[in-house]
């Protein structure tokens, strides 16, 4: 008789067979290496962000974040391509006690619609539309519970699939994770990025303060569009 493992094994094998083809069916932005965003944040209430070691107080501040498109291709592109179109310069950010989150961007008629897009660990690409089963040992290559990972907000539509446009920073702490140090979130949003220099300034955040500009610092060239038909 076939073990329940077994069965779970070529099950898995299949889903990620499905996956390998079905990324190049989605007609939308694909990054196809590392690329680096720098976001310089304002206060929304004039008041100003810690100084540096012996600076002054600062009006703004900048952070730096690498996004992967070797683990998360389809998102970290749609958030490229929305940089490069200027989609994030004066958007609003809410804070809470778990994230950094930008304006859902309903006003806005940007991004494209992206499936959710998790690699796991071990494997070679990411699965589609579908959360990881953490309970039963299935880890993400991106993993959500580390402080500044970058993620997209689920669809308000469906959550098989990614907001087009809302992105957060997920402030990690492990006295609220789960066992082994997880976040209870841990699965399920597609990552794409950790904030590196800067992150900081994440704690400083509050609600109102605003993403005064976004840049694509390094990556443009690895950044492959869709097909306009």
């Amino acid at each position: 008789m076939t073990s329940t493992c077994a069965i779970n094994r070529l099950c898995n094998d299949i889903i990620c067979a499905v996956s390998r083809i079905s990324i190049f069916s989605f007609n939308t932005c694909r990054l196809t290496g590392r690329g680096i965003v720098e976001l310089t944040i304002e206060k929304g209430d004039g008041s100003t962000f810690s100084p540096e070691a012996g600076g002054e107080p600062r009006k703004t501040a900048k952070i730096q974040v690498v996004i992967d498109g070797y683990s998360a291709p389809l998102t970290a592109g749609n958030f490229a391509k929305l940089i490069i179109d200027e989609a994030y310069n004066g958007a609003k950010l809410r804070s809470t006690d778990q994230a950094v989150l930008s304006d859902n961007g309903l006003d806005k008629n940007n991004g494209y619609s992206v499936p959710l897009e998790i690699k796991p660990s071990g494997q070679f690409e990411p699965l589609y539309r579908t959360k990881l089963d953490v309970q039963d040992g299935e880890l993400p290559t991106l993993p959500l519970s580390v402080y500044g990972a970058v993620a997209m907000a689920h669809s308000e539509v469906n959550e098989e699939y990614s907001s087009p446009y809302q992105f957060f920073f997920y402030l990690y702490d492990k006295r609220n994770a789960g066992l082994g140090g997880l976040s209870f979130d841990e699965g399920e949003f597609s990552v794409f990025g950790y904030a590196t220099a800067g992150r900081d300034i994440l704690s400083q955040i509050k609600t109102g303060d605003v993403i005064q500009s976004a840049k694509l610092i390094d990556g443009q060239d690895r950044l492959v569009l869709p097909d306009e038909k």
